[in-house]
């Protein structure tokens, strides 16, 4: 069942007819939900070993006076049923291009549950980002996927985003960080 026809939307939430998707902020409740997604992210991903975040952090970082990262959470309901249950998840964070001089957002994480892919839950999340960067004059949306993630790739380009071939992505982390910081 596709989530094409919105029903109601206000400053934080996005409700769609049918299959009822809902996309709303993140509250401090989410984080054990938001934390489980991330696992499951990185068990997909198969990086589970590179996951230290705990929602002791993410609360600290997500829920702070001044926040620097942002999370998107969607909610399903099944037809006949009266609660909502997680779904998936987009953790992003407001960039800047210098060379278009505006603000644009970086995709962090964007995750579907297994047993919800494929019925519009990572469209209406990016369509949510998308509409946001459109409404405050921003740049760009971006993010990063693994070169072996077909499906996902296969996904992205369904929506026409454009893969940035010419560029390599660098990172410091641990021992290398600590080390050019000296």
């Amino acid at each position: 069942m596709q989530c094409k026809k919105k029903v109601r939307r206000s400053r934080t939430r996005l409700t769609y007819d049918a299959c009822m998707l809902t996309l709303r902020s993140a509250v401090p409740g989410d984080l054990d939900n938001i934390y489980g997604l991330i696992n499951g992210l990185a068990a997909y991903e198969q990086l589970r070993h590179e996951v230290d975040a705990t929602p002791q952090m993410l609360r600290a970082t997500l829920f702070c006076d001044s926040p620097r990262v942002f999370c998107d959470m969607a909610e399903w309901r099944e037809p006949g049923e009266d609660h909502l249950t997680v779904a998936g998840f987009a953790l992003w964070f407001y960039n800047f291009s210098t060379f278009r001089g505006r603000h644009g957002i970086y995709l962090e994480d964007l995750f579907v549950l297994p047993s919800r892919r494929g019925k519009g839950v990572g469209r209406a999340l990016l369509r949510g980002l998308a509409q946001r960067c459109v409404s405050e004059n921003l740049a760009r949306l971006e993010w990063a996927v693994l070169d072996w993630n077909e499906p996902a790739i296969k996904f992205y380009r369904s929506l026409n985003a454009r893969q940035m071939a010419e560029w390599h992505v660098f990172r410091l982390t641990d021992v290398a960080l600590q080390d050019l910081a000296r």
